[in-house]
């Protein structure tokens, strides 16, 4: 006789009580997470009473109503960009402060996160779901969507169409044009090549982002004389020539590749230019004071003693992981101190400035499915951020903080409060083998699975080194990025602008109308005040930037 409906019901209740709810199963903690769970900190007994929870909410409503709203107009403008800031890594990075100090870590907050606006950006390129840092330098810089690899251009310019982007009328201008035209200075900071994409952003129009150096346009079979590398637009075209601060890696795209740099690395450039000896040329003519540094050494005597003009390279390629370079005796700058520097060299106009500063190895350490190294360096973004906010006054300088894309970094399972967030996960597969909690859905991590079971990464010999591979479920080469919003912090004038979702190449026009800069200058009635009118010779350069478009 068949069962009743009722008594197979029953019967599969009783199942699911004896096996746990399926979707939240209370499973056992594998035995490798025991010694990483035994160190944890614990919670703070007070958070065990709803007490805690109404102080910490009322603090918070305090501290959002002690924030002015700055209705005001920004003089200086310091944009920070984390290379793949994931909402999941600024998650993890939080945690793993809290727990380098002992706590628990979930509670934390990282410098930026205490800034009053909070905001989405959507970031898709026009001929892409998913994007590359180019057509998202080109949105958050200059205002307008492109094509993927494309930097500075519009998307009437295809990757790699050398004739298409030297048509002028294809050019963008970037919020750092829009400063100088005003008569502010400008400056970029970088950890990655200055040449690469984000950073290129602010001064570059080119059809492919790998055109670093007059080599790499010749390598795909282009002309530099028509399509110059984005190296000697940085030096020698506007507005990159007119940059005070140039601070980061990438030496190789400036040296002959006849010639040795500093650290015994040879140049790639084949037309046998010394783009910084051009530079300090420029300079020198133009009787302004100027310093080239490549060590942290350098870089500690221009914060003393800021020169007008300032350029730092300190690599070859892009610059040593914030870890790595710890470890080497910190003979590299980190991004804290190469922000200071480059505030102190663009305080000096007293007009303003705009910075744009990048942590552009967050990405790179997430493109090699290393987890530890990621969120290290998003805590040396924190740590930019925090310097930033002690120098500049919020009153008169706003700051934004935001990424150009995510990454496939998952931040899972069901581990215990205060779980070593670099560690093993207290939940095991249903092979029964570990899993971490930091984990990608592709990439170089991927271990093949041996009779449908996985591999145990905690054998690993290297398990868990700082440079450490976690696990993948797809094999590539590379980690992608991903397609979901990026998180934009904000402090400062018109700070309001900055929240809910919008589009990624609003970024710039909501930080050109804070500060009354570019296009967006016309559409506030607050940037008519007699007290923000441009020096004569600023508004000259502006009409004849305009007219002639320089390049």
């Amino acid at each position: 006789m068949r069962p009743s409906l009722l008594t197979l019901s029953v019967s599969l209740a009783l199942l699911a009580m004896a096996r746990g709810d399926r979707y939240h199963p209370a499973r056992r903690a594998p035995a490798t997470a025991a010694p990483a769970s035994a160190r944890a900190a614990t919670p703070d007994e007070a958070e065990r009473s709803a007490a805690y929870w109404y102080s910490e909410a009322f603090a918070a409503i305090d501290e959002r109503l002690v924030e002015p709203t700055y209705d005001e107009v920004a003089r200086n403008v310091v944009m920070f960009l984390g290379d793949g800031l994931s909402v999941p890594t600024l998650a993890a990075a939080r945690a793993l402060r809290g727990q380098r100090a002992g706590r628990p870590g979930e509670e934390e907050r990282l410098s930026y996160e205490h800034f009053p606006v909070t905001g989405l950006a959507k970031t898709y390129c026009v001929d892409k779901q998913i994007p590359d840092s180019a057509c998202t330098a080109t949105a958050y810089l200059c205002g307008v969507k492109n094509n993927y690899g494309t930097l500075g251009v519009t998307a009437a310019v295809p990757r790699h169409d050398c004739a298409a982007s030297a048509d002028p009328a294809t050019h963008l201008d970037s919020i750092a044009a829009w400063a100088l035209a005003d008569g502010r200075s400008a400056g970029i900071v970088t950890t990655t090549r200055i040449t690469h994409a984000s950073p290129a952003g602010a001064y570059a129009n080119s059809a492919n982002r790998g055109w670093e150096s007059d080599s790499d346009v010749r390598a795909d079979g282009q002309d530099p004389a028509r399509c110059p590398d984005i190296a000697d637009q940085l030096v020698n075209s506007h507005p990159g020539n007119k940059f005070q601060v140039i601070l980061g890696g990438g030496r190789r795209a400036f040296r002959p590749n006849t010639t040795f740099d500093e650290e015994s690395q040879p140049g790639r450039r084949w037309d046998g230019r010394d783009l910084i000896e051009e530079w300090r040329v420029q300079r020198d003519e133009a009787g302004q004071s100027n310093a080239y540094v490549w060590n942290r050494a350098g870089l500690l005597g221009a914060i003393n003693s800021p020169p007008d003009y300032l350029l730092g390279l300190f690599e070859s390629g892009h610059m040593q992981y914030a870890a790595e370079a710890r470890q080497a005796g910190n003979d590299e700058p980190t991004l804290a101190e190469m922000t200071e520097a480059a505030i102190r060299v663009l305080s000096k106009n007293p007009r303003g400035f705009f910075l744009f500063v990048e942590s552009g190895r967050i990405d790179h350490a997430h493109h090699d499915n290393m987890p530890h190294l990621a969120l290290d360096e998003t805590l040396a973004l924190a740590a930019a951020v925090t310097r930033a906010d002690e120098l500049l006054p919020r009153a008169s300088s706003l700051l934004v903080l935001t990424a150009d894309h995510s990454h496939v970094m998952a931040y899972n399972g069901y581990s215990r409060r205060g779980n070593d967030i670099l560690g093993v996960s207290d939940d095991l597969g249903d092979d029964d083998v570990p899993y971490m909690t930091l984990s990608y859905t592709n990439g170089p991590g991927y271990r093949p699975h041996v009779d449908g079971r996985r591999a145990d990464v905690t054998s690993d010999n290297t398990f868990p080194a700082v440079a450490w591979k976690s696990h993948a479920e797809v094999p590539l080469e590379s980690e992608t990025h991903g397609g979901e919003d990026v998180a934009v912090f904000a402090r400062g004038p018109a700070q309001a602008l900055f929240t809910g979702l919008y589009e990624q190449s609003q970024l710039p026009h909501l930080m050109a109308h804070a500060a009354c800069l570019g296009p967006a200058a016309a559409r506030r009635a607050l940037c008519s005040g007699a007290e923000l009118a441009a020096p004569a010779a600023a508004l000259l350069f502006a009409l004849l930037a305009a007219l002639f478009h320089m390049h």
